[in-house]
């Protein structure tokens, strides 16, 4: 398959834990990517603490290399957990960093799907709420639906951090197919 006919996504992590239930999302998102879409994870742990004095990043390699990514995906997928009502520090500081300069994200116009899970029956509300907002002043479009919380999830996933509940799988599947078809509308938008 010609890279031109491929979906190019790039997903980010929101959570470092070794056994993430939202890394376990991604993983399951990666399974069940169609021929035609290509997920690839940056990791967002190598990118320095957002310092405006160096908003341009270029003179950071890490910043460059994920700002590249960016530019070149056709869309961003985004699991998370939430902490303290919110998105965590990890992630904030990585779309710090996709937000600059100001006017001039990478991500602008270009389709943003978020996906979580978490142990509570509240989910991740709030995080997903927020970073609707954080996207928006990026003019990044982000996916009506489907809105992907994976609730209870110490119950929905195995040992060895697969997601076996075939709802929430299949909410997966939906959210990657959504991303695949925004991402091509947008490219011809471009």
């Amino acid at each position: 398959m010609d890279r031109n006919d491929r979906v190019e996504i790039v997903a980010l992590v929101g959570s470092m834990r070794e056994h993430s239930y939202n890394r376990g999302l991604l993983r399951t998102a990666m399974l069940l990517q169609p021929e035609d879409v290509h997920i690839v994870e940056f990791p967002i742990n190598s990118l320095p603490f957002f310092n405006p004095d160096h908003a341009s990043g270029s003179t950071l390699p890490t910043v460059r290399d994920f700002r590249q990514a960016l530019q070149r995906a056709d869309g961003l997928l985004v699991f998370t957990p939430e902490y303290t009502y919110s998105v965590p520090g990890l992630l904030k500081n990585a779309l710090d960093w996709a937000g600059t300069p100001r006017g001039r994200s990478p991500l602008r116009g270009k389709p943003v799907g978020i996906a979580s899970a978490s142990v509570d029956r509240n989910g991740t509300v709030r995080a997903q709420m927020h970073l609707r907002q954080i996207f928006l002043s990026m003019a990044a479009v982000c996916l009506p639906e489907p809105e992907v919380y994976v609730t209870f999830a110490e119950d929905k996933f195995n040992h060895l951090g697969e997601l076996t509940d075939q709802n929430a799988r299949d909410q997966v599947k939906s959210l990657i197919e959504h991303m695949a078809d925004w991402a091509l509308l947008m490219r011809e938008q471009r």
